[in-house]
């Protein structure tokens, strides 16, 4: 008998977002803090006492993927590879198709503080639970947006009780799934712009897509900063 139900729990996630609700949630990469209104967000955004200057992040799948970003064949491929061939967690940076009615229809906060210079952010491929919930959000044409589950600055949180009380007290649904898959690497995604190839954060898994992109691509990305976790 399964031990965790992440389609029920999915469901649970998005209707308490969807109704304006913060919902601290499991992904590979660690817990994140997410929501689906411009209100939601912005509390997120002053708990977290995060920069201005920083944005949201989107959760998606292949299909939110294909329907929102613009990319071409190689980083397509480049994107597959990482996700599907490996099946490793990618923050996916790209150019997104501004006029696709799912980003026409959000919020223009909301808008404003996911997007840069027409590209957007979007967690792939971060587990059971992040699959049911991107499949849901897709269905039901619900985009959500959030960050990591803790203070800014304070590191990625891979067990719940390890958030801090300040994060704890604005989610209204809280999922808990123990300790996440990633722990080891002691930080979030890897964030990579699939066309530029600049990598904008040395998260989990880089050492991987580094090793994938130079043995298939021919790509030789830059080495991570400081010793490996």
């Amino acid at each position: 008998m399964p031990v965790i139900a992440p389609r029920q729990d999915a469901e649970k996630a998005l209707q308490a977002m969807q109704a304006g609700g913060i919902a601290i949630l499991p992904n590979d990469v660690g817990y994140s803090l997410i929501g689906a209104s411009a209100a939601a967000l912005q509390k997120i955004f002053l708990t977290k006492g995060r920069a201005p200057s920083k944005l949201n992040a989107m959760l998606g799948n292949d299909s939110l993927h294909s329907e929102l970003h613009r990319v071409s064949s190689r980083g397509r491929e480049i994107v597959d590879a990482i996700t599907r061939d490996y099946d490793l967690p990618l923050g996916l940076i790209a150019p997104c198709n501004t006029e696709h009615p799912l980003l026409q229809n959000l919020d223009p906060d909301i808008f404003s503080r996911s997007t840069r210079d027409n590209t957007l952010l979007m967690l792939l491929n971060a587990g059971p639970f992040h699959r049911e919930l991107t499949r849901l959000s897709m269905e039901r044409q619900t985009l959500l947006f959030g960050s990591s589950s803790n203070l800014s600055l304070h590191g990625t949180k891979f067990r719940v009780e390890d958030i801090e009380p300040e994060i704890m007290a604005i989610a209204d649904v809280v999922i808990n799934y123990g300790l996440m898959k990633y722990h080891l690497w002691r930080a979030s995604s890897t964030l990579l712009n699939c066309e530029t190839l600049e990598v904008v954060r040395y998260g989990s898994c880089y050492d991987n897509i580094a090793d994938i992109l130079k043995r298939h691509f021919r790509i030789d990305l830059p080495a991570r900063p400081g010793p490996t976790p």
